[in-house]
């Protein structure tokens, strides 16, 4: 009985010391996405999809990022917007980016094809 006891009071004790979560804690920029700024979508589209794409992604990416650091310690609804705007933007160009390079790498060889088939015809 002693011990189950010392047991109960001693978890009490440790619930009793954990602190508080505070109301005004910055936890809701990170809450926007995993990857909040898409920094390694950017890079991907850079090398994996059409290179002036990625580029516009990596930087609304790294807007994203330095108004999340500039403006950490504001607690505004107009800063998450911001964040949200810049990082929505890089998440569509990096995305934009690799399906480009993915339709162009299809349509080349039909367009190819195309071209052949129209040459035949002309001679």
């Amino acid at each position: 009985m002693c011990a189950n006891e010392l047991k109960e009071v001693k978890v009490e004790d440790a619930l009793l010391e954990q602190p508080e979560p505070r109301a005004d804690s910055h936890h809701h920029l990170s809450d926007i996405c995993k990857d909040a700024d898409h920094r390694k979508l950017a890079i991907c589209s850079i090398i994996c999809g059409l290179s002036c794409f990625g580029i516009m992604s990596l930087k609304y990416s790294v807007k994203a990022r330095e108004t999340r650091k500039r403006l950490q310690n504001e607690d505004c609804p107009e800063t998450r917007e911001m964040v949200k705007k810049y990082s929505e933007k890089a998440c569509k160009w990096g995305i934009g980016s690799i399906v480009a390079w993915v339709v162009l790498i299809l349509i080349f060889p039909l367009l190819v094809g195309f071209l052949s088939y129209v040459v035949t015809f002309i001679d």
